[in-house]
């Protein structure tokens, strides 16, 4: 099977931990009260709700495509989740290991509201950027969201990723329906550029 090994990503605000179902009732805590903002995202609301939605995302782990994380604060509180997605093992002829991609995405991201729009989403992405280029040394990391979901796109675009287009009629929507999907990425060649500006945001 081919499939990056799990790791665990930390930073000074910020610990991205292999997801597994010990996560289930923080996560479930990380969703519950103001649900405002998850109204474009798919958050689990509730502990079965919560468990059933980290099985799907092992399943996807053990099929290689996906690599999903707990995303936690330096005191081991629960904040959220987030994974690489999509990944791509095409072959390039550079004596790439096995299990280790030329592509990847960045996605399924949500954050408790309390801790929205601070350094934790920054960081957590300068984490699995870094460990993208810099240890699987893919070529272009994908980063994508409804395209109604203004919040997301500024996060996106703060972040120094270019705007590839929008997809329409792309997937399924968080609120029902088909969504629009906004893809962003960033390339091999870029990431110098993007790496100083994210650290000089945290």
């Amino acid at each position: 099977m081919t499939r990056p090994a799990p790791v665990v990503l930390a930073g000074r605000h910020v610990r991205l931990e292999p997801l597994s179902l010990a996560h289930a009732a923080g996560l479930a805590a990380a969703g519950a009260g103001d649900r405002s903002t998850f109204g474009l995202t798919h958050v689990p609301d509730g502990d079965s709700p919560a468990s059933g939605y980290i099985a799907a995302l092992l399943a996807d782990a053990d099929a290689g495509s996906a690599l999903p994380f707990a995303t936690l604060l330096p005191d081991g509180e629960v904040v959220g989740a987030t994974r690489f997605l999509d990944l791509q093992y095409w072959p390039l002829g550079d004596a790439r290991p096995r299990g280790v991609p030329v592509v990847a995405e960045i996605g399924g991201t949500w954050l408790a509201p309390r801790v929205q729009r601070t350094a934790v989403n920054t960081e957590a992405k300068l984490l699995m950027l870094t460990h993208a280029f810099e240890t699987w040394r893919v070529r272009r990391v994908s980063l994508k969201t409804d395209a109604r979901n203004a919040r997301s796109r500024r996060a996106i675009e703060r972040l120094g990723a270019r705007f590839d287009g929008v997809l329409r009629a792309h997937s399924p929507a968080a609120d029902g329906g088909l969504r629009d999907t906004a893809f962003y990425s960033i390339v091999d060649a870029e990431w110098p550029e993007v790496r100083a500006r994210l650290t000089s945001l945290i």
